[in-house]
C-alpha cells in the first residue's frame, strides 16, 4: 500500500519541485552536523488557551490553533530565527512498528513517530498562506517520540482520536498547551528545509530536538486506529504516513550542542 494515496515517489510529477535543493525530511549524521556557537537557545511560548480543534485532513492527525495578534498566541523565537513565529497547527508522522515512521532520521536510526509543530513568521508576511510559499515563512519543531513510558499529557490527545478516526473529521479540542509534548532539553539540529507533504514548498527552518519523548505502545496504537479514508469507504489504517530521506544536496546541518 501507498504511504499516501498518491505515494511519496510520484509527487515530482505533479511537483516538480520535489526535486529540489533544500527538501525534507534528510537523515542528520550527527557527527557531521556543525556546533554553530552562535545560535542562540529557543524560546518557547506556549500557553493552554489558543488550541482550536483536532482534525483528519486524510494524510493525519492535526490540532490547529488561533491565529490572530494577539499576545496570548503561541510563538517561538531564538534559536535560529530572527523573527518571533507563531504556532499553527501540530500533526504527527508515524509507521506501523518501532523501526519506522519518523520523517527525519538520526544517524540512520528512524523513530515510530515524529511530531512537527509548525509556525510561521507573522512579523514579515500577513497571512499563513503568504509565508507558506516564502523562503523564511515558515518554522518547524521535530519532536521524535519513542515507544516507552506512558505520556500522561498525551492521553488528552489519543483520547480524542475516536471523533476523528475518518478522513475530514474535525472536532472542538481546547485548553490543550503543546508545551507539554516537547522534551526537557531543547538541544537541536537546524537546517534549511521544506515541507515534507505537497506543495513541498521550500520555506522551512526545520529545528529538529535531540531528545526523544516516550508514549506507550497502547498511545501508539491509538495513532494506528485512524484511517485514510472517509467513513463511506473501505476502511485503510493510517500507517506510515510519512516522506523518506531526501538528499541533503550541499546543505550544511548545524546544532546549537556540541557532540
Amino acid at each position: 500500500m501507498a504511504r499516501y494515496t498518491w505515494g511519496p515517489s510520484l509527487w515530482y510529477k505533479s511537483y516538480p519541485i520535489a526535486q529540489g535543493s533544500r527538501q525534507s525530511p534528510i537523515d542528520i549524521i550527527s557527527t557531521q552536523a556543525m556546533f554553530d556557537p552562535s545560535l542562540k537557545p529557543l524560546n518557547i511560548s506556549y500557553g493552554s488557551d489558543s488550541s482550536l480543534g483536532i482534525s483528519n485532513n486524510g494524510h493525519s492527525v492535526m490540532v490547529d490553533f488561533k491565529d490572530i495578534d494577539d499576545k496570548t498566541v503561541p510563538a517561538i523565537s531564538g534559536g535560529p530565527l530572527e523573527n518571533p513565529y507563531r504556532l499553527k497547527q501540530f500533526h504527527f508522522h508515524w509507521g506501523t512498528s518501532q523501526k519506522s515512521g519518523s520523517e527525519h532520521i538520526i544517524n540512520g536510526k528512524s523513530f515510530p513517530c515524529e511530531l512537527h509543530l509548525v509556525h510561521w513568521n507573522a512579523k514579515k508576511y500577513t497571512t499563513f498562506g503568504e509565508a507558506v510559499a516564502a523562503p523564511d515563512g515558515l518554522a518547524v519543531i521535530g519532536v521524535f517520540l519513542e515507544v516507552g513510558e506512558e505520556h500522561t499529557s498525551m492521553n488528552r490527545l489519543t483520547d480524542a482520536f475516536y471523533m476523528v478516526k475518518f478522513k475530514g473529521t474535525k472536532a472542538e479540542f481546547r485548553s490543550f498547551n503543546p508545551s507539554t509534548l516537547l522534551p526537557p532539553s531543547k538541544k537541536y539540529w537546524t537546517y534549511a528545509g521544506s515541507l515534507t507533504t505537497p506543495p513541498l514548498h521550500e520555506s522551512v527552518t526545520w529545528i529538529v530536538l535531540k531528545e526523544a519523548i516516550q508514549i506507550s505502545e497502547k498511545q501508539m496504537e491509538k495513532f494506528r486506529s485512524l484511517l485514510f479514508t472517509t467513513e463511506e469507504d473501505e476502511k485503510i489504517p493510517m500507517v506510515n504516513n510519512f516522506r523518506p530521506p531526501q538528499p541533503l544536496k550541499g546543505r550544511v546541518i548545524r546544532a546549537s550542542f556540541k557532540v
